[in-house]
């Protein structure tokens, strides 16, 4: 298998802020990659180095056979790029938005109708392929971003974000284009729905403060998470009080509160290894007389990766 997207010990400074530290990851050609870290972790400023809009400080990425840096040009028309936040003409209808994009990417003017077509169809446009762009919502401007990187046919995606602001009904139908697209296209997929993720992407990168924390399939990034155990906690009472005595039981090694509703405060807890605490909190419960509603072992989703491998630091 060849490799698509090549990060070396990639770097970016902005005067003392890092936004990166030497990070590297490979992308294999035909693979779904899902690449994940919270706001402000150097997702973004990655994607730009991908895409050779900005340069890095030091370090390499590989399109293909490209340099991104020193081929931006040509880096671009093998990569479909949609950014989180999206560039439209709203004067311009769907179609001749397409049409515009399609001749600024150089494709042959004899090909345009039919690759404006297929793009309409995949993101299911068609019937609003005369609409202006002002008037369409903010999920249909999404499909017209997605259509937009579809018409060059790319051999790679770069995705941000791209089902921010669909409803469920359109969220399933993009991630069933994603995957359909992914068997013939190399996509890198940026986002923060992460059931998403594990329904679409064979591998999963996570980034945290600059740098690569993670890299493995979501099933391996969940096997990692068996030695610290979960439990899911529901109790009545005063939530700051009951979230304050959980943190001090003996193995408990973090605590998530989920909020609070009719009096019922839900937390769930990550546990030392081999610890088992539900004892220790049926008897705190029995104790301060709080009402337990749950309390029970669960397993870990990759959510509860994403937030240990992202909150350690935090933490410790």
């Amino acid at each position: 298998m060849t490799t698509a997207i090549a990060i070396s010990n990639l770097t970016k400074r902005y005067d003392t802020v890092t936004a990166l530290s030497d990070i590297s990851l490979a992308v294999e050609s035909g693979e779904i990659m899902g690449f994940l870290g919270p706001n402000g972790a150097g997702k973004t400023t990655a994607l730009r180095i991908l895409t050779g809009m900005i340069a890095p400080t030091s370090g390499t990425v590989r399109i293909e056979d490209l340099d991104a840096t020193e081929r931006p040009v040509e880096v671009r028309r093998r990569i479909g790029y949609m950014p989180e936040t999206i560039a439209l003409y709203p004067e311009l209808r769907i179609q001749e938005y397409l049409s515009y994009r399609a001749a600024i990417k150089g494709v042959v003017r004899s090909h345009r109708r039919t690759r404006i077509d297929t793009a309409l169809a995949q993101c299911g446009l068609m019937d609003v392929r005369r609409q202006l762009i002002g008037r369409l919502s903010k999920g249909y401007r999404q499909r017209v971003a997605l259509a937009d990187c579809l018409i060059s046919q790319p051999r790679i995606l770069i995705l941000d974000e791209p089902t921010v602001g669909l409803d469920p009904h359109q969220i399933r139908q993009t991630r069933e284009l994603i995957t359909a697209l992914g068997r013939t296209t190399t996509i890198l997929l940026s986002t923060h729905i992460l059931p998403e993720v594990e329904m679409t992407c064979r591998r999963v990168a996570i980034i945290d403060k600059g740098r690569i924390v993670a890299v493995d399939t979501p099933a391996n990034l969940r096997q990692r998470m068996h030695g610290i155990p979960l439990v899911r906690v529901q109790l009545r009472g005063e939530a700051r009080a009951i979230e304050e005595a959980l943190r001090r039981v003996p193995g408990v090694a973090r605590v998530t509160s989920h909020g609070q509703v009719d009096g019922v405060a839900a937390f769930e807890l990550a546990t030392a290894a081999g610890a088992d605490v539900r004892e220790a909190i049926f008897r705190l419960a029995v104790e301060r007389q709080w009402v337990l509603r749950e309390l029970a072992q669960t397993q870990a989703s990759l959510e509860d990766v994403f937030i240990h491998l992202t909150t350690k630091e935090q933490d410790a």
